[in-house]
């Protein structure tokens, strides 16, 4: 649950600062932000990754406990949660080719601009706690472990 505040907060972030730039959320009017928005991109395709449980993420430690532990009391929920995973993954990456990579839109390209000093550290913390979760996982495991109760 933290990992998932995290990134999906950080995600959110990213969606509210195209919606702040452009008035819409429609996805279609979106493409070829790379060229545009090098910065925001890199943050986005981090960010969309952490979101897919990528190893050295905060997600991947928290998608491998809720399948681990979802298995040991019911393989075929472990299943179904990893069907549901590679679906949102599938949807993940989609939206993400979508929208950072293809041809630029023509009649938009003069708006698009990257993110300023206070954007960029906005989005600074999320990726320093996403990693650091992901690669020393004891900081969150080590807090909440006292009200683990073993099976």
């Amino acid at each position: 649950m933290i990992s998932h505040g995290i990134t999906s907060g950080a995600l959110f972030v990213a969606i509210g600062i195209l919606y702040e730039r452009h008035h819409t959320r429609v996805v279609r009017y979106y493409s070829g932000l790379i060229h545009t928005m090098p910065l925001f991109s890199v943050f986005f395709i981090i960010f969309t990754l952490a979101n897919l449980g990528l190893p050295c993420t905060s997600n991947f430690v928290g998608e491998f406990f809720v399948i681990v532990g979802c298995f040991k009391v019911n393989s075929w929920s472990a299943f179904f949660a990893g069907v549901g995973m590679v679906l949102g993954a599938g949807y993940s990456l989609w939206l993400c080719n979508r929208i950072i990579f293809g041809n630029v839109k023509q009649h938009s390209i003069v708006f698009f601009k990257d993110l300023d000093r206070r954007e960029f550290f906005i989005f600074l913390p999320f990726g320093f706690l996403t990693f650091l979760i992901g690669l020393y996982p004891d900081i969150v495991l080590n807090f909440v472990g006292s009200s683990f109760v073993s099976m």
